[in-house]
């Protein structure tokens, strides 16, 4: 007697599997999720490593940073996932409370309640340690949603270059606050966003290279006026001359990442945390990540920055609201601006700049901020039309269920 073989089914072929998953109405929210996801927790992993030596010998505890965090973490995204779910209309009604409250925080800095740090008067503190915080990074966020919705308002008027003018106006006052606390890095990153922001809206290209122009000419002046900063530039350029000062931070990094090779010495096990590279978790943890998961370990915090901004891009793209759209390229702008300059200058590209590595650096305010703009790009992802009506399906095949059961 003989019985004829059930055939088990093929799996599917590569192909198909790569074009269903891009084609899906909700493959740009998962891209979104997925990448920010292992971000944070690589960034997570790497400050416990990066930090437990100074955590060890100024607190007593190996882990206080990296539990500090963790901490921080949980916040954002809490913060993430409100922001993701937020009514477009929402936003926009809250895009002048936050654009006001961030210049009034901005401002607070040259109050007694400001704090120097580094030479930067750039954070608030109303008490005690834990409420100490850096209004600039909050500033990216509301500069990012205020602009989308004031530009998305005008969008009707914007052949007239004097409509530009409030959104130029308004943010600049921002990055010039900024300026005056001394903290030309973080300056610099909010120019870049307000910029991209406006050729994502379509600004005239007359108004684009003024804008840049009056920029650079602004950088030069700030880098000619303040000692520290050329000092650093004369660093960048010289950088075998004074390796115990302005060089030794820059030629410890290339150490880090020199010693590296392929990957890494292993998690925990870097030689340059050890008290010579001082700011090993906040500026200089790409140094890190590279001496100890190797060069495999920079290229993917690299692509994991490449998959994100490709999402944030897509999104822009797919995006039937102007609003949608511009907050997307804001939040692009800002990490992919962000990423390559701090990048940049772990590598010596650049002169040293104090910008950190999103999402991955130490820092409650800056992890916060980030984890915010992630929602803001999740919840455009969201509402791309597709999205949106795959997500309205999903809501109302459970009530379907529901009635179809109650029927029988």
């Amino acid at each position: 007697m003989t019985t004829d073989a059930v055939a088990a089914p093929a799996a599917p072929a590569p192909k198909t599997f790569l074009r269903s998953a891009f084609s899906h109405p909700l493959f740009t929210y998962r891209l979104v999720i997925a990448a920010s996801a292992v971000l944070l927790s690589l960034g997570l992993l790497m400050v416990i490593s990066a930090s437990s030596v100074t955590a060890a010998a100024e607190m007593g505890d190996p882990y206080y940073f990296g539990k500090r965090q963790i901490f921080f973490a949980v916040i954002g995204v809490a913060g993430a996932w409100v922001c993701s779910l937020l009514p477009e209309r929402w936003l926009t009604a809250l895009s002048w409370p936050a654009l006001l409250l961030g210049v009034v925080l901005l401002v607070l800095t040259f109050t007694p309640l400001g704090v120097e740090v580094a030479g930067n008067r750039n954070w608030l503190s109303f008490g005690p340690s834990w409420t100490q915080f850096q209004p600039s990074e909050f500033a990216k966020v509301s500069i990012i949603v205020w602009g989308a919705t004031d530009l998305a308002r005008r969008r009707k008027q914007l052949t007239d270059v004097r409509q530009w003018l409030v959104y130029i106006v308004a943010t600049f006052t921002l990055i010039g606050l900024v300026v005056f606390q001394k903290d030309q890095g973080t300056a610099m990153v909010m120019a870049a966003i307000v910029i991209l922001v406006l050729v994502g809206a379509g600004a005239p290209w007359r108004l684009l290279l003024s804008l840049g122009a009056l920029a650079a000419a602004a950088i030069v002046a700030l880098v000619v006026l303040q000692p520290n900063r050329m000092n650093r530039i004369i660093a960048f350029l010289h950088p075998d001359t004074d390796l115990l000062g302005r060089n030794l931070q820059p030629t410890r990094g290339i150490y880090a990442l020199a010693t590296g090779g392929w990957f890494g010495q292993g998690l925990g096990s870097s030689r340059q945390k050890w008290g010579l590279l001082s700011a090993a978790h906040t500026d200089y943890i790409f140094a890190i990540i590279g001496e100890e998961l190797g060069l495999m370990g920079t290229l993917g915090v690299i692509a994991l920055f490449a998959v994100l901004a490709y999402a944030g891009l897509r999104t822009a793209n797919r995006s039937t609201s102007m609003f949608s759209r511009l907050v997307a390229i804001g939040v692009v702008a800002w990490f992919t601006v962000q990423a390559f300059a701090n990048i940049a200058v772990a590598i010596r590209a650049l002169p040293v700049l104090g910008v950190t590595l999103p999402m991955i650096s130490y820092g409650g305010s800056g992890l916060i901020a980030n984890l915010l703009a992630v929602g803001l790009l999740a919840g455009c992802a969201r509402r791309e039309p597709e999205a949106a009506l795959a997500l309205a399906a999903r809501r109302r095949k459970p009530r379907v269920t529901a009635i179809v059961r109650a029927g029988a």
